[in-house]
């Protein structure tokens, strides 16, 4: 099993005498457990590990048993300091507010308990981090599994990530297509739309949510405006709902919404959006076609390229945060892919499947004046070296 870089990250914090709250976030399946579970052997103090799941009714009052156990723990030993591991600590009601009043009663007491905390509801955590926990806390974000961990570990090739995407979990039924796609859908996606989300916020259409959730899928990697997306729903909604849970989804690392590039923070807003999949799986297993199917198809293939390259930037934006990602089109000149970094960008156009014009390049270029113009796909950079760039040296 691949040993992810964030474990590297806890090991050292945990050696600091230094007390901060870690923070460690990201989607289902992709590794938060299995990470802890490689620290607490590699940990020389105590350590307690606790599941939000054993939790009555999402109670605070099981915080602070957790809490006096840690504490409990230490005195009785011989050691400086304890680790204490929360999973999923956004299904406790009111979690940040307890946790804040708990580590500065520790701080207060000079108690040495270290906190490690996950969850896989980004919004939650940080609504409850930033409002209670300020100055606290330092986040180390997980996302989706790259190319580079996914042909580590299970030996894939460039074209079987594009495709089957970065679930560990369903690398082992890549073979069995239908099976695969079953455990995409009902044991990772339909979990997380129908049951994690709903802890966000109130949802008033849970069926509009789910509906929402698969014509991003299946239109990843297209640019869809709102009043479209809505004409294309069974369950009636309107566009500020439909807004609304793509921003759940976006949050939830499924599906994002990339924003237009003007120049103009409130044109961008106002764009129709440019849906992208955070993991490849998720357009492939709702698409209803085979491997087999669009792999042979350049034009079907094309489109999983560029969803390939799209999900890849997301997840880097997301894990170094200075970056973001954006589109650009005027009329009927395009690019697929804005890169930004404080007051500059880079272009990028993904060439693969059917031959495709650079206008829209040219004309970008021309008017904004980027700082890096690439191409992958075809020509350029390959589509499978550039799987193994991250953005701070596609930017350098």
């Amino acid at each position: 099993m691949i040993i992810r870089p964030q474990l590297a990250t806890l090991q050292e914090r945990m050696q600091e005498p230094r007390r901060f709250i870690q923070v460690l976030s990201g989607p289902r399946q992709i590794g938060k457990t299995t990470t802890l579970q490689y620290l607490t052997q590699q940990l020389t103090s105590p350590w307690l590990v606790v599941s939000a799941d054993d939790a009555v009714q999402g109670s605070n009052q099981w915080l602070q048993q957790q809490w006096d156990t840690a504490r409990l723990q230490l005195k009785n030993s011989e050691a400086s300091g304890f680790v204490l591991i929360i999973d999923e600590v956004q299904k406790i009601g009111n979690w940040s507010n307890e946790i804040k009043r708990l580590w500065d009663e520790d701080t207060k007491n000079k108690i040495s308990i270290k906190l490690i905390i996950t969850g896989s509801a980004r919004l939650l955590l940080m609504q409850g981090l930033t409002e209670s926990l300020a100055g606290r806390f330092e986040l180390i974000p997980m996302l989706h599994w790259s190319f580079k961990e996914m042909q580590e570990a299970f030996d894939i090739s460039a074209e079987q990530y594009a495709w089957f995407g970065g679930y560990p979990g369903a690398a082992a039924f890549i073979k069995n297509e239908k099976r695969w796609r079953d455990y995409i859908i009902n044991s990772l996606a339909e979990t997380t739309v129908s049951k994690d989300i709903l802890m966000l916020t109130r949802i008033d259409k849970p069926a509009l949510l789910k509906q929402v959730f698969e014509l991003s899928c299946h239109y990843s990697g297209q640019i869809i405006s709102y009043n479209k997306m809505i004409g294309q729903l069974q369950d009636a909604g309107n566009t500020v709902t439909a807004a609304k849970y793509l921003q759940l989804l976006d949050e939830a690392g499924l599906v994002g919404g990339i924003e237009k590039y003007s120049g103009s923070a409130i044109r961008q807003k106002g764009s129709s959006p440019k849906l992208q999949v955070y993991n490849t799986a998720l357009y492939a297993a709702y698409s209803g076609k085979t491997f087999k199917e669009v792999s042979a198809n350049p034009a079907l293939w094309g489109r999983v390229v560029e969803n390939a390259i799209g999900a890849h930037l997301l997840n880097q934006a997301r894990l170094e945060e200075e970056y973001s990602i954006k589109y650009w089109r005027d009329g009927n000149e395009e690019v697929d892919f804005v890169i930004e970094k404080a007051t500059e960008n880079m272009a990028l156009e993904v060439k693969s499947g059917a031959p495709k014009a650079l206008k829209g390049l040219d004309t970008f270029t021309k008017k904004y004046q980027p700082k890096k113009v690439l191409i992958t796909g075809n020509s350029g950079i390959a589509w499978q070296q550039f799987l193994n760039i991250d953005l701070p040296t596609l930017w350098a």
